[in-house]
């Protein structure tokens, strides 16, 4: 089952397990979001929204917020001694698809555990 997305002005396609950048929304890291604008359902039975589809909604988990690339705007006019520089990074959020639900379900996928990072083993016994 894969259903088509609006979030950001942008349209995405998607299936559970995706990871995607879209532009920021709200909500913790590790925490699940909603997203509603669902325009397309597809599977056995696609569903066609008009302009989207009543009841769908997709479920997503908060993996990241970060900025996107820099993007540098530079203008110079020639013989005026005249330029301008300016630089833009996009807030961006990182999303982990993880249910897509129709006819008002709510997510049954809860935030995922966080790992237990490895400690580092004792300089002690190296020094002897």
């Amino acid at each position: 089952m894969f259903a088509v997305i609006k979030t950001g002005g942008r349209q995405y396609r998607v299936v559970p397990e995706d990871v995607l950048e879209v532009g920021k929304i709200e909500g913790e890291v590790g925490s699940i979001v909603q997203l509603g604008e669902v325009l397309v359902l597809g599977g056995d039975t696609p569903m066609l929204g008009a302009p989207t589809v009543a009841g769908a909604t997709v479920a997503a988990e908060v993996l990241d917020h970060k900025r996107g690339p820099k993007v540098i705007s530079f203008k110079k006019r020639r013989r005026k001694n005249s330029k301008r520089k300016r630089g833009y990074r996009d807030e961006i959020t990182v999303l982990r698809i993880t249910e897509i639900l129709a006819d008002n379900a709510k997510p049954t996928v809860g935030p995922r555990p966080k790992r237990a990072k490895a400690e580092a083993a004792p300089a002690a016994d190296a020094a002897e």
